[in-house]
């Protein structure tokens, strides 16, 4: 496996100030540069090279760096090379997608939804496979497949162990916007708080539009859910997700975190990380380099789940054997359908299940 990391992507794009639209935020980022149609049929050629584009430096324990951290892990299992673009901003990312397209790969994961136009566009042009993030509507056959998460599924887990762990009888949700992957998350942590303990008390709270990257906010209203008696609290915030960690190292007592995407456990010093929802790319990467192979890429959308281990449950030494058994029963219950996990892509879905 050949990994090369290329430091000028950086350079090529311009972070704006709406560098906030990472993973889960659903919105799309266009722009569109002059390239020069390669000609060919895309699925006729073998991927011996692919690339990853992330917004973000691969060092963030979350989103960015699961996302490099697949795409090597993929490669060496395959042995194949894969060019890493990371830290390439949000901005009118058309020309890195571009020359990492005329440079010799054969797929390019465009990681993050936001860009989710400029991959269309750029497939299109190019005649080289894209695969990008939250987007079923621009999905094209054979040039742009769509990856979806069902993370639903782990937060429901997250939800069952908060309950159970759970002193106080009251759990806290922290997210940084109105997203659709965090709508999601929260649904699935309140069904499965409530499958141990209908009367469970949760408090959701929002940091802003778009306060992804925003630490001091996730700190700030992580306190808050803590003032009201929480002391499990889950927080999806990509960066602000620092913030709310602080919150809760700084809260004392038996007060627990549970984070999604990465895993902090090399940070937490106090002991207070419970778990995280881990989100594994490789399952989505392989699969579609394997589709690009066959012919058949962006057929069908590439799905991070409980069943491909695309996403699960982080375990700690903080989690009682006897709980982390039921964990595992339950997820079992989940990948066999009986047990079913509701879909809350809305927050106003999310609202209406804490108010029954």
């Amino acid at each position: 496996m050949k990994v090369k990391a290329r430091g000028k992507w950086g350079a090529l794009a311009v972070a704006g100030a709406m560098a906030l639209a990472v993973a889960g935020c659903g919105s799309d980022s266009g722009g569109s540069a002059a390239t020069t149609d390669t000609g060919g049929d895309a699925a006729a050629k073998k991927v011996t090279k692919f690339a990853i584009v992330t917004p973000e430096k691969g060092n963030d324990f979350g989103w960015n760096q699961q996302g490099v951290e697949a795409a090597k892990k993929v490669a060496a299992e395959l042995g194949v090379e894969v060019e890493v673009a990371d830290g390439s901003g949000y901005d009118n990312v058309d020309p890195i997608l571009s020359q990492l397209s005329q440079s010799g790969s054969q797929l390019v994961i465009a990681h993050a939804s936001g860009y989710n136009a400029s991959a269309a566009d750029v497939a299109t042009k190019t005649n080289v496979p894209e695969m990008s993030w939250d987007n079923p509507d621009g999905v094209q056959p054979g040039l742009v497949g769509d990856a979806e998460t069902a993370s639903q599924e782990g937060a429901y887990l997250a939800g069952v162990l908060a309950a159970k762990v759970s002193k106080s009888g009251t759990l806290g949700i922290v997210t940084s916007a109105d997203d659709t992957n965090w709508n999601k998350m929260s649904g699935g942590f309140i069904a499965g708080a409530r499958s141990v303990d209908p009367g469970v008390k949760i408090l959701y709270a929002q940091i802003g539009q778009a306060g992804y990257a925003d630490s001091a906010g996730g700190k700030r209203v992580a306190k808050t859910v803590i003032a009201g008696g929480a002391d499990v609290v889950i927080g999806m915030g990509d960066g602000s997700s620092f913030g709310m960690l602080q919150a809760v190292e700084q809260a004392g007592g038996d007060v627990k975190f549970i984070d999604v995407i990465g895993d902090k456990s090399s940070l937490d010093k106090k002991g207070v990380l419970l778990s995280s929802v881990i989100w594994d790319f490789a399952p989505a990467i392989k699969q579609a380099i394997e589709d690009v192979n066959a012919g058949t890429f962006g057929k069908e959308p590439y799905t991070l789940n409980l069943a491909n281990e695309g996403i699960s449950l982080l375990k700690t030494d903080h989690i009682p054997a006897d709980v982390w058994t039921e964990i595992e029963g339950v997820k079992a219950q989940i990948e066999s359908g009986e047990v079913k996990v509701p879909l809350t892509a809305k927050k106003a879905e999310v609202q209406a299940l804490l108010k029954k």
